[in-house]
């Protein structure tokens, strides 16, 4: 049965992952709390192993979890579960590009793919500088930060920033002294 479940939860992480290995990070974090297999520490140290060590992170920690739950057996199933998807679809999306290659649909599916696969790899990142630098997951680290965070800085530095690329002949001067009236009417 163990078998069975890696099998699964490895192909469902194969089947979605778009954007390469730390793209499954979020995909990992979410398999943690369902199977309890490994703990979300343990998953950052799994991809601090599976960066230093040769290979793709998913495979290398498909490898890894499988063979922590259920022997060499168990890393050979979560490691071919995590491939057959991703081949799969490499050899039919490869077939179809070819065919439609001019086609501006599949030109705009592919540019809707990038912004996801940004946010999974952003998503991926932090999570992992938050474990590592903070022991404490994102949303933790977020609650902790957001309150302290001066958003009328940020807003006036935005202005300033759009301000100074529209007027790009505006002397500094001007944009110093109009930061700090901003400064004096707003704080």
């Amino acid at each position: 049965m163990i078998y069975l479940e890696l099998f699964y939860e490895f192909f469902i992480v194969g089947l979605f992952v778009f954007g390469g290995g730390l793209a499954t990070i979020p995909f990992l974090q979410q398999m943690a709390f369902r199977t309890e297999w490994f703990t979300i520490t343990e998953l950052m140290d799994m991809v601090a192993v599976a960066e230093a060590t040769p290979g793709p992170i998913g495979i290398n920690v498909a490898t890894y979890v499988g063979y922590t739950v259920a022997g060499y057996l168990g890393g050979i199933i979560a490691s071919i579960a995590l491939l057959i998807p991703s081949i799969t679809i490499a050899l039919i999306v490869s077939r179809l590009l070819v065919k439609f290659r001019d086609s501006s649909t599949v030109k705009y599916i592919l540019y809707g793919l990038k912004p996801a696969s940004l946010a999974l790899m952003t998503y991926a990142a932090l999570t992992v500088f938050s474990y590592a630098i903070f022991n404490v997951d994102i949303s933790e680290l977020f609650a902790m930060v957001l309150p302290t965070i001066d958003y009328k800085t940020i807003i006036l530095t935005v202005v300033m920033f759009v301000a100074v690329f529209l007027l790009k002949k505006v002397h500094p001067i001007i944009f110093l002294a109009a930061s700090a009236v901003f400064g004096i009417i707003f704080f």
